[in-house]
Parts: C-alpha cells; structure tokens; sequence
C-alpha cells in the first residue's frame, strides 16, 4: 500500500510510471505490503487464475523467483519502472525513498532487488 501520494502517468522510461505528488524526504517508507489490500500469490495461486489474470500478475506483480511468491500492489504502485539508478530501494518488505524526490518526479526501483530478471523490454 502506498504511503504518500503518487499517481500513474505517462513515462519516458516505459509506458505507465508513478509520479511524485509530494516532496518525499529521503527514507520515507513509500509502500509497504498491506494484507487485505494487496495480493500475495503462490504458483499454485497463480495456476488456478484464468489466462488473461495470469498475465496481469505477470506484469504488474513483484515476483520473488527463489520463494516462487508474487505481490500484486492493489494500487499505482504497480506502475513504478525499473531504473539501473533508482531513487526507491527495497529494504526489510518496504520500498524506502533512497534520496529526497521532488514532486512529479518519476519513481523507480531496480527490479533485480526483489531477484527478477528483467524484461526484454527495458
């Protein structure tokens, strides 16, 4: 679940992204799995899903490859992109603000933190 006010737009890095709508500090906790409002999966989870959900999880979810486990963020969240020089960082379940981050500056993460391959298409 998010912590701070962020919206979904149109990014230059890969179609939809998540936007700063506040000065964030850096080491604010920005999102933190919720049980009740975000998803996690199991492979066996995913295998009852029909193919057409199986591929949003499969895009939109964070994956932990070595517990086959997938975290599905029920809010834009699952818009933030991937950078080699993020300005988020994953840190004990929780994605932290790694510097001060300016409103309307895109957010991002380096997905290998979660263990991910990353996608042709980045």
């Amino acid at each position: 679940m998010l912590h701070i006010e962020a919206n979904a737009g149109v990014s230059s890095i890969h179609g939809i992204g998540l936007f700063a709508a506040q000065f964030i500090p850096a080491g604010t906790v920005i999102w933190r799995f919720q049980a009740g409002f975000d998803v996690e999966l199991s492979d066996e989870d995913l295998a009852l899903l029909t193919p057409a959900a199986q591929k949003q999880v499969s895009r939109y979810a964070y994956s932990y490859p070595r517990s086959r486990r997938y975290f599905l963020s029920s809010d834009d969240d699952r818009f933030t992109n991937h950078s080699d020089t993020p300005n988020t960082h994953f840190v004990d379940g929780c994605t932290i603000a790694a510097r001060d981050i300016e409103p309307g500056e895109e957010l991002t993460t380096d997905y290998r933190e979660f263990g991910m391959t990353l996608p042709d298409d980045l």
